[in-house]
This record gives C-alpha cells, structure tokens and sequence, in this order.
C-alpha cells in the first residue's frame, strides 16, 4: 500500500475513493474499504482512501475531542491488511480547515487524487463550515465526471457500528462487544520506554509504554503481546507511586525474560479485571499486582 501525506500534486492515474477519519477501523469502516476495493477492480481504478491528521475534532476542540481508537500507525497498518493501495493523509490545519466545499471537491478530490468513482455516507459533511453534502456531491460529479455512490450504514447484531459505539464499550470495560464490533481484539501499540523500575522491585518486571493521548479504557487488563507472549497489564496513571500525567501502559509478560527496550510492542486487550485503585503502600500494591497476575493465568488456562 502506498501511504502519501500533506500536500497534493496533480493526479497522475484515477482512483475508486472514499473519505473519513477510520478510527479503529471497524465493521464500518472495513465495509466501506471493501466496497471501495471492489469498484476499484471492476472499473480498473486504484483504491484510496482519504484520511485526516489530526483527526478534525482534535483540531477543532482538542479538550473535548473523544479519546482515539487508533496511532495513525496502527490505522495504517490495518487499512494495508484490508487490501487497500492507497490512502492519503491530509494535513487537517488551519489552511485545509478553511478550503471551501467546492475547492475541496476540485483541488483535493478531482485535481489531487483523480477521483473518478466516490463512496461516501448519506450524512457526509465537507468544506468550510462542513458547507457541503452528499446534493453537493452528486452536482459536482456532474460538473467533474465522478460517479457517487452512498453507503448505508453498517449493523452487526442489529447494532449500528461507530467509533463512538467502540469507544462506549471500552470505557464500560465490554472488551467483548468492543471486538464484535471492531472485527478484531482491541490493541494498543507503542514503543517500550525506560521507566522507573518500580515493577522489578516488587517482582513484576514491566515493558513500559508512553502514551501520547488518554486511551478509551483505563485499570487491570489480561493481554497478549504479538510474538511474545501472554501477561497482565495496567493502563492508567499510577495512583499509588509515582503517579503520571498520561496514561502509562505498563505490560508484565508471564514467560519473558529479557531486555525490551525500544522495541515496538503490540498489545492485544482481551479482558478486563478491574478498575485502577490507589494502595496504601508498597506492601499492598505488590499483593494487588499478584492477584492480578494470578487471575490472568486463570483465565489462559480457562481460554486455552
């Protein structure tokens, strides 16, 4: 898959195209990327999709944006595996924020990426203001010569599938019905930073990583990390010693003995245990992390 980002040239080829931010990249959205691919195939296009960085509410209103599902790394990572060729990551900014509706269709749909067949929601907003809709469309695949078509909305066991449905399940600890949802294990990846050694201390070595932004989950979680192994991990911000502005995602894996500084980790959610709490010491926290762990390797044996 071939990832472009920021500005754009004149499109040299043609391209089946769909727009939207695709955090978590969901049911929805592997819908939408599938029926994309598709066309591109039947009309001999390539397929692409468009994507923003930062996510336009984060632009907009950045203390009350919702917590994201996905590093744009990951959400890559993911549209690659979906089979797409193409995805574009435009810069959302200030400039990119005030581009009429009818610049947007002409300079980034038409002229920068050659759109030439269009998938979008019936509900689809663009252009300064979000002045555009899905009439505005249709007319300018008049003026352009773009076909439109509109992608209904996705159910999956009768339930409407969102980003913000993902983000409820999360927050409620519904590790399951984030998945039915999101069509995989919900996962967090990052790279493994020094910390203050404060799990080998109490006997549970952690792999520790730094989070840029809150996650939609927080507490006591049992995991698997991609060709490591199985373990327990926190995710919150260390109430009891040393406690932390962002969450800090701190991985003890059960069968690993062995240096994993800076490596990249990929972390699979795969049920929750509890709530993080604040203890009364070291004495009590460490007691806390053995339960923990203790319950994890229960439910391994449980889940094979």
């Amino acid at each position: 898959m071939v990832v472009t980002h920021g500005s754009l040239q004149r499109a040299r080829g043609r391209c089946a195209l769909t727009i939207g931010n695709f955090d978590g990249v969901h049911r929805g959205h592997r819908a939408l990327i599938d029926r994309v691919t598709a066309a591109a195939r039947e009309l001999d296009l390539t397929s692409c999709v468009l994507t923003f960085e930062p996510h336009p509410r984060e632009f907009f209103a950045a203390n009350t944006a919702p917590p994201r599902l996905t590093r744009l790394r990951d959400k890559l990572e993911l549209m690659a595996e979906a089979g797409l060729q193409r995805v574009h990551v435009a810069r959302f900014d200030a400039r990119f924020a005030e581009l009429s509706a009818e610049r947007f269709v002409k300079e980034v749909l038409v002229d920068g990426l050659g759109a030439q067949w269009l998938l979008v929601g019936r509900d689809f907003r663009f252009g300064k203001r979000r002045a555009g809709d899905y009439a505005a469309l249709e007319a300018a695949g008049a003026r352009y010569g773009f076909a439109l078509e509109a992608m209904p909305d996705v159910l999956f066991d009768g339930e409407r599938v969102s980003s913000s449905a993902v983000r409820a399940a999360l927050a409620a600890g519904e590790l399951r019905g984030a998945e039915r949802l999101l069509g995989h294990p919900y996962t967090i990846s990052g790279r493994v930073a020094h910390g203050a050694k404060l799990g080998r201390g109490l006997g549970f070595p952690t792999a520790n990583i730094v989070l840029r932004r809150a996650p939609p989950l927080s507490g006591i979680f049992v995991v698997e990390v991609d060709g490591l192994g199985r373990g327990v991990a926190s995710l919150g911000r260390r109430p009891t010693i040393n406690p932390v502005p962002v969450p800090l995602l701190e991985v003890h894996l059960f069968d690993w003995d062995g240096e994993l500084y800076g490596r990249h980790l990929r972390v699979r959610f795969l049920e929750k245990l509890r709530d993080e709490r604040k203890y009364e010491g070291l004495e009590a926290l460490r007691a806390a992390i053995a339960r923990d762990a203790r319950q994890a390797r229960e439910y391994f044996a449980r889940h094979g």
